[in-house]
Parts: C-alpha cells; sequence; structure tokens
C-alpha cells in the first residue's frame, strides 16, 4: 500500500465499498473506502506527492475533539466517542502510515482527504471492536460520525492551522533562535576585530567583524519578532463554520467547544475563529505567516552569502573568516573545502520565496465562500517551515559555530584600503582626501606614502588622524 499507483489483479485482493454513486472495489487489507478509492484512481498527478503527515496528524487530533464536544453536546454516544477517539490516537501515533495514499493535487478543498480520514477512522474502528473489515454494517459511520458537525470546507482549514502551528513552535522558531544565539555569541566575541568594510563590493570604511555580526543577529530578531507575531491570526480554527461559514448542522457553541477541545489535545493555545467566513473562503494567516517566513528567508539568503564570500580563497578571494571543513569539495581537485553548508540555505531561501508566490496566488483565490487552493497551501508552507528550522539547525551546528576570524586576511586588507582617507576628511578636506586616493591607486602607493608626498599631511600627522580602531563607532 506504500506505492499508491499499484492497483492489486486479483479479485481475491479487493473488497466492495459502497458510497453514495455506487460501489467501488477497495484494496481487501486497505482501512479507507469508497471515496478514498475514487480519489487515488481519478488523481494519478504526482504519485509520490502524498499528503503531509502533519496534515493527517492534525485531521486526528480534531476529529477526536469533534468526537468529545459532540458526545457533551449529546449528539454523539460515549461509546462512539470513545471508539473513534482510539483510532485517532493511532493516527496520531503514526501507526496507520499506510491508510494515507492521497495526493495533494486533488479537489483544492481537501475533500478527499477528509474523507480518507473518516473511512479509515470508521473502519479501523470496525476492526477494533471485533469485526471483519469489509464484512457487516459498520457501527461508527464516516459521514454521520466521525464527520459528525464537520464538514471538509472548515474541517481541512482547521488542520492547516493546527500543523502549521507546531510546525512554526517545534521546528521553525527553535531552529531560528538556534542561530541567532550563535550568531550573538560570535558578534561579542569578535567585537574587536577591526577589518574593512564594503560597500557596493568595493572598499569602504572599517567597522568590526562583531558590528557586521551584529547586523545578521538583528535581521534574524526582526524575523523572528514578525514570524511570532502571526501566531496569534493563525491560532483561530474554522471548524464550527460547516459549509459555508454558518455553522449549519452543528450543535449550539459546538465552535468554541471543539476548539477548546483541541487546544487541550495538541497542547497549542488555539481558539475558534471570530469569523467563520473569512476562514473558509479566505486562509490570510497562511499567507501572512508565511509571508514572515519569506522575510527570514530573505536575511538567510543574504546572512549565508555574506560569510561564504567572506570566507571566500582561501588565498585568492577575500578570506576574512575560516569556516569549518566539514567534508572534501571536489572529485578532481585535492584538498578543496566548500561552504556546503552556506550553499544548503541559500537553496533553501530561494525555495521559500518561490514557495511565497504559490502560497500568494493560492490565497488570493478564494472565490465567494470557499478558497480551494488548501492542499497546495497546506504543503508549501508546511515544507518552507520545516525548511527554514533545519536548514537554521545544520547550519549553525556545521558551519556558524565554528567561525573564526582570518587574522591575517583581515589585517591585509585593511591595511591596503584607500578608504581609510575618509579620516582625514575633517583635517584637510574632502577634495585634498581624494587627492591623496587618486594618487596612491595610480601609482600603487600606500595611503601614508601618497599623502606625505603631496605635503598634505605629516607623517606624525596621518599616524594621529589615520586610526583604523578609532573609525569603526561605539556600536
Amino acid at each position: 500500500m506504500s506505492d499508491t499507483t499499484k492497483i492489486p489483479d486479483a479479485t481475491t485482493d479487493f473488497r466492495t465499498e459502497h458510497d453514495s454513486m455506487g460501489e467501488v472495489r477497495v484494496p481487501l487489507k486497505s482501512y479507507w473506502g469508497a471515496q478514498t478509492e475514487r480519489s487515488r484512481n481519478n488523481f494519478k498527478i504526482g504519485p509520490k506527492a502524498s499528503m503531509p503527515t502533519e496534515i493527517i496528524s492534525a485531521f486526528a487530533q480534531l476529529k477526536k475533539a469533534a468526537a468529545y464536544a459532540n458526545t457533551d453536546l449529546g449528539v454523539l454516544t460515549v461509546e462512539k466517542r470513545d471508539e473513534i477517539a482510539g483510532v485517532c490516537d493511532e493516527i496520531i501515533a503514526g501507526q496507520l502510515p499506510d491508510e494515507f495514499p492521497l495526493v495533494i493535487w486533488q479537489t483544492g478543498s481537501g475533500t478527499q482527504s477528509n474523507m480518507n480520514v473518516n473511512e479509515v477512522i470508521a473502519n479501523r474502528a470496525h476492526v477494533l471492536a471485533g469485526h471483519t473489515l469489509g464484512e457487516g454494517k459498520t457501527e461508527i459511520h464516516p459521514n454521520d460520525d466521525v464527520n459528525k458537525s464537520q464538514s471538509s470546507n472548515d474541517t481541512f482549514p482547521t488542520a492547516m492551522h493546527i500543523a502549521a502551528y507546531k510546525m512554526l513552535i517545534d521546528v521553525t522558531i527553535p531552529g531560528i533562535k538556534k542561530l541567532r544565539e550563535t550568531l550573538k555569541a560570535k558578534s561579542i566575541a569578535f567585537k574587536d576585530v577591526v577589518k574593512i568594510g564594503r560597500t557596493h563590493l568595493m572598499d569602504a570604511t572599517p567597522l568590526t567583524l562583531g558590528q557586521e555580526m551584529s547586523g545578521y543577529v538583528s535581521q534574524l530578531d526582526h524575523g523572528l519578532k514578525a514570524l511570532k507575531n502571526t501566531l496569534d491570526h493563525l491560532a483561530e480554527l474554522a471548524l464550527g463554520g460547516s459549509a459555508v461559514g454558518t455553522g449549519m448542522n452543528t450543535p449550539k457553541g459546538y465552535d468554541v467547544k471543539v476548539a477548546a477541545y483541541i487546544a487541550q489535545f495538541t497542547g497549542l493555545p488555539l481558539r475558534t475563529a471570530d469569523n467563520k467566513y473569512e476562514a473558509l473562503s479566505a486562509h490570510d494567516a497562511i499567507v501572512e505567516s508565511h509571508g514572515a517566513l519569506k522575510q527570514i528567508a530573505v536575511s538567510l539568503m543574504m546572512i549565508a552569502n555574506n560569510i561564504r564570500m567572506l570566507a571566500s580563497g582561501p588565498r585568492c578571494s577575500v578570506g576574512e573568516l575560516h569556516l569549518p571543513e566539514n567534508e572534501p569539495g571536489s572529485s578532481i581537485m585535492p584538498g578543496k573545502i566548500n561552504p556546503t553548508q552556506n550553499e544548503a540555505v541559500t537553496m533553501v531561501a530561494a525555495q521559500v520565496m518561490g514557495n511565497d508566490v504559490t502560497i500568494s496566488i493560492a490565497g488570493s483565490n478564494g472565490q465567494f465562500q470557499l478558497n480551494v487552493f488548501k492542499p497546495v497551501m497546506a504543503v508549501n508552507f508546511l515544507q518552507s517551515a520545516r525548511l527554514i528550522g533545519e536548514a537554521c539547525t545544520s547550519f549553525e551546528q556545521h558551519c556558524a559555530r565554528g567561525i573564526e576570524p582570518n587574522y591575517g586576511g583581515i589585517k591585509k586588507h585593511l591595511e591596503a584600503s584607500l578608504m581609510l582617507v575618509t579620516a582625514l576628511n575633517p583635517h584637510i578636506g574632502y577634495e585634498n582626501s581624494a587627492k591623496i586616493a587618486q594618487k596612491a591607486m595610480k601609482e600603487n602607493l600606500t595611503l601614508r606614502e601618497s599623502a606625505i608626498g603631496l605635503k598634505l599631511v605629516t607623517n606624525g600627522q596621518f599616524d594621529l588622524w589615520v586610526n583604523p580602531a578609532n573609525m569603526v563607532g561605539s556600536l
């Protein structure tokens, strides 16, 4: 069952299931039913692109919560609640991984994945009750019991929010924090390492390596703040909105109660959405949160690229940083070491930026009461959130924590820079300072040689005024 495109040939490998459209032959030992099988055969698009396990787990959480809420409100028996909850716990524990074969590229509401979960729960409960799969009427009905007080239109966005929130809390934010803390420690450790600055990829005035690193820390600080600010919107759940947001066929108070159960079961501060119409027809919370992920991706692209350029060389380029040597870098050039962690981070950043385009397009297509791009939004969001968290963790472990200054390279560039002449501006003026720099460049002189040769400063004045350590400020 792990290969979702393979359908058994032997008649004995099948059983017959029914839905509102009639009979369907289903693999004999699978817990899914007719609606899942129809989707499995109708959407053979990217057969390995299965619905993420995080979405399936979130579905199990909300189905369990719905069963408890329905029982509290008198529309489901305790016995059925416990049977549904028991299977949900198995799904949450990852015990039925092959029972969810549907691909991302299906109906835009995710209806078939909702029914996939409903059918698996109903049929698995039937077996756990001591019956044979496919024989007799199941005591738990996938629509009337497992899906009670629900619609795919409110369950899928609820699963999206549960999965997205959990991924951010468990993977993304911890990974970013870890990298941020390491870069912060480096900025402190390197606070007195004076180096040349660069603007427009050209020499500029000096700063310290610690100051340079502090800029990266600030970028991650702002990214984390932006991401955390989106969590409140992401915490709103659509469940209880039913088909179009009106809550049709749900008992009074169900939306608040089911959200409370979801919060209890997940340990996350989730709550019912203030406006269910927005929760079904627009997915602005996903767009907003992914926008923060894109911001972090932009920062990571810059940080990783800057660090690898500063480390470029080791002898024939900038060469101001030493990076950890993790693996051979060439199959033909012996001894070559490449900044592979930096390259991985920049590829992740590129993927996240691309995912943001997909999510933006998908989020803008909520026509009337329903957005029908839910699966692709969920998949791209979860990929981005996981990639950023894991890339930050890997980069911190295998690169950032091992960064060290190349003092020889830093000193060479600092002493060779013509832009130290900027320190003379207050004393001899911009025009005279420019003459010194231009003469030094044209005649391959040091700034000192050029300045003294032009008789614009004395040797003593040059020592007093052109001191890189005095040019870096206090930040």
